[in-house]
């Protein structure tokens, strides 16, 4: 994406984190980007536009989260379990303006972001078989739906709430291990 169709998407995202896409409007992202009227516009013609340009960006700013944590390949599903705990944890935290938008999409939208989450299933799947976890695909459905499920609560039934990433972490890898 050039810089201002991203600072748009990044936008979209806010408005969408905040209002839910009733608020997605071409004038919200306007307002949210500190940009002239019209300007979204000009680079997302309707509305379908503008949410897959949103719906691609969180895909993109999940990928450079993942490349900033620089994980290493872990050795045992104890290791696996750290860097995924960390990962969940830092998506309803650190990151909760995305993972939020992220829902919105998914409740919203579930056909537009499954494809990006059955990328994930897999992945996860293919390093279980590659670490000779069984039932790989499985275990990284079990794993991919806690992680879920715990990110929703913290960002709403739990809110505010600090979660001990200990418990996060043995809570995961009684999911890998069975």
């Amino acid at each position: 994406m050039s810089d201002r169709r991203t600072q748009l998407a990044d936008a979209a995202l806010a408005v969408v984190s905040t209002q839910g896409l009733k608020g997605l409007t071409h004038r919200a992202v306007d307002a949210q980007a500190g940009v002239a009227a019209g300007t979204t516009s000009n680079y997302f013609r309707n509305r379908a536009t503008l949410v897959s340009a949103a719906v691609d960006r969180v895909e993109e700013l999940d990928s450079l989260l993942l490349q900033q944590r620089q994980l290493e390949f872990p050795t045992s599903a104890a290791g696996l379990a750290e860097q995924i705990a960390g990962a969940v944890l830092g998506l309803a935290y650190d990151n909760s303006e995305l993972t939020r938008a992220r829902f919105v999409f998914a409740l919203d939208q579930p056909e537009v972001v499954a494809a990006g989450h059955e990328r994930l299933v897999s992945a996860l799947a293919q390093l279980l078989e590659a670490m000779e976890i069984p039932n790989a695909r499985a275990r990284a459905e079990a794993v991919s739906d806690y992680s879920d499920g715990l990110a929703l609560h913290l960002l709403t039934a739990r809110k505010g709430q600090v979660m001990d990433r200990a418990t996060v972490t043995g809570n995961i890898r009684r999911l890998l291990e069975g």
